[in-house]
């Protein structure tokens, strides 16, 4: 027998949350075939991974390259830092299905939210997932449908409950993106149009899916200020009453009259776990958000398309009222100007925005800094990234530790080269996974390096039901990571994102090295999961 590639010498963590072993792993045919004492088998690829760590690759539970592949099908920067599959879809951001406006009116609506410099041309999953394997990508992709395209889709776009015939239109939709393979039903209920969705029309839409074998409810909640448990009781009473499995995403106290009060947020979700419902949450190693600076804006403004919403801010009758419930903060907690970052400019013109915060620029503009979020906005068409510092270490860290969390970066697939290279985006696109095994398991430890694997690899797998891949198993599809856990770290920073880490030398997709050495090497061995198929 000889194998593809074989890997001696290493410490193997399966992501099965169980003791670390020594041993050697023989891959063939894009699978492992075997685990043991190999040194003396036959190969054509023999690597040595003396003093590292071998680990599943690493499955990033809350993404948005949904189409950022498209533009920078080598994942950079989720490559490097050992992530070999994206799951997509979150937050209801999905770019399909397009229903009955077509593609062209799904990317004017979500493409604000989903950057890229490609046309949609694509009407449902199956087309998407088409395009995507055809341009070829480096990684794997797990998608999910979203609430918010569902919308789109339907022509439930403003600040109402769906009616009777949007409501079946989207139960079509969504049943059809099921049975193409999609993962769950993801909702951004604090963001337009999925914050106008009822809790009542969230249930009905689960019901659809729930018929699905592994289908589960991802939600970025109904928060805010003020509501650190309300929308976590909104997550669970949406799937007692759906009965399916919930994924709170992107778990955070961003309130910060709330600060430290972590343990009631968890303890609601261990009582719903008591009383039978299965839930868990995804959060992020970092004490800053990505937004827009659409979450200032009240969800009555964002009725409608991206014209109606800028239209409603151009109006001199609205103006003054928007700017003043911009000012007050839509919890009635002020927003902290100097903590809101711009990350990507659409515009040349305003280019010189990037990097800097809202507070800086209204005194460049001499107003006052709700008007300076609103002048941009109707600059930008829009669409204004942020960075925002909105969190505690201690909150992130008692949040990473709780034995309900796993871990997704919030962040995309992006290269330095790419459509992103003049933007500041969030260092968790290219940090998260080595932030987390160097500061919180060497450096500063909150977690066990089986305990942060298995948060990054098997329990992710299982929430998405994935058979096939998760954990260092003979017979499994051979996504896996090399790293050294003396010397992995992440090196993005605020001031200058775009750094790969450090300590992560290869990384295999189906079988494939996409990392080999520490470089990346062009492959594009990645496929669109299919649930079920995975």
């Amino acid at each position: 027998m000889a194998f593809d590639t074989l890997i001696v010498n290493a410490t193997v963590i399966d992501g099965t949350d169980t003791p670390r072993y020594k041993g050697d792993i023989g891959i063939s045919n894009g699978r492992i075939e075997a685990i043991g004492r190999l040194s003396d088998t036959e190969a054509k690829r023999r690597i040595d991974a003396s003093g590292h760590v071998i680990a599943p690759g690493f499955i990033d539970m809350h993404s948005h390259s949904d189409v950022t592949l498209f533009d920078d099908p080598g994942g950079e920067s989720k490559a490097y830092q050992g992530v070999t599959t994206e799951v997509t879809g979150n937050c209801s951001y999905s770019p399909f299905p397009a229903g009955k406006g077509g593609p062209k009116a799904l990317q004017d609506n979500l493409g604000k939210t989903l950057i890229t410099h490609t046309q949609w041309e694509w009407n449902t999953l199956d087309d998407w997932a088409g395009a995507l394997e055809t341009n070829g990508i480096s990684l794997n992709v797990a998608p999910q449908v979203g609430n918010a395209a569902l919308q789109v889709a339907s022509g439930a776009i403003e600040d109402r409950p769906a009616t009777q015939d949007e409501m079946r239109e989207m139960q079509r939709l969504a049943a059809e993106a099921m049975e193409m393979g999609a993962f769950s039903l993801s909702t951004g209920l604090s963001v337009a149009p999925s914050g106008y969705a009822t809790t009542d029309d969230v249930v009905i839409l689960c019901q659809t899916v729930n018929g699905y074998d592994g289908a589960f409810y991802a939600t970025h909640a109904r928060g805010g200020d003020g509501k650190h448990l309300s929308c976590i009781q909104e997550a669970i009473e949406i799937g007692q009453r759906a009965e399916i499995p919930v994924q709170f995403s992107h778990m955070a106290i961003t309130d910060r009259r709330v600060f430290g009060e972590g343990p009631a947020m968890t303890d609601l979700l261990v009582k719903a776990r008591e009383g039978g419902l299965d839930i868990t949450y995804d959060v992020y190693p970092y004490t800053a958000a990505g937004a827009g600076f659409n979450q200032l804006i009240p969800l009555w403004v964002q009725e409608g398309t991206i014209e109606d919403f800028v239209g409603r801010i151009r109006d001199p009758q609205l103006r003054p009222r928007i700017r003043e419930e911009v000012a007050a903060g839509l919890g009635g907690l002020e927003p902290l100007w100097d903590a809101w970052h711009v990350a990507y400019i659409h515009t040349e013109a305003n280019r010189h925005l990037v990097g800097k915060n809202v507070e800086e620029i209204a005194r460049e503009r001499e107003v006052e800094p709700a008007e300076a979020v609103l002048q941009i906005l109707e600059e930008e068409d829009g669409s204004v990234p942020t960075r925002v510092h909105n969190r505690v270490e201690g909150d992130v860290r008692y949040f990473l530790g709780h034995d309900l969390a796993m871990i997704g970066s919030d962040g995309r697939a992006v290269s330095p080269n790419g459509p992103y290279a003049k933007a500041l985006p969030h260092p968790r696109f290219y940090g998260t996974y080595p932030r987390i095994l160097g500061r919180y398991v060497r450096d500063e430890p909150v977690l066990s390096l089986e305990s942060a694997v298995h948060k990054m690899s098997g329990f992710p797998a299982q929430r998405m039901s994935m058979k096939d891949r998760g954990v260092v198993k003979e017979g499994l599809v051979a996504d896996m990571v090399v790293f050294d856990p003396e010397t992995v770290i992440d090196n993005a920073t605020w001031e200058d994102p775009h750094q790969y880490p450090t300590g992560i030398p290869y990384v295999f997709v189906n079988g494939v090295p996409i990392v080999d050495k520490g470089k990346h090497t062009g492959a594009r061995p990645g496929k669109v999961l299919r649930r079920g198929q995975a």
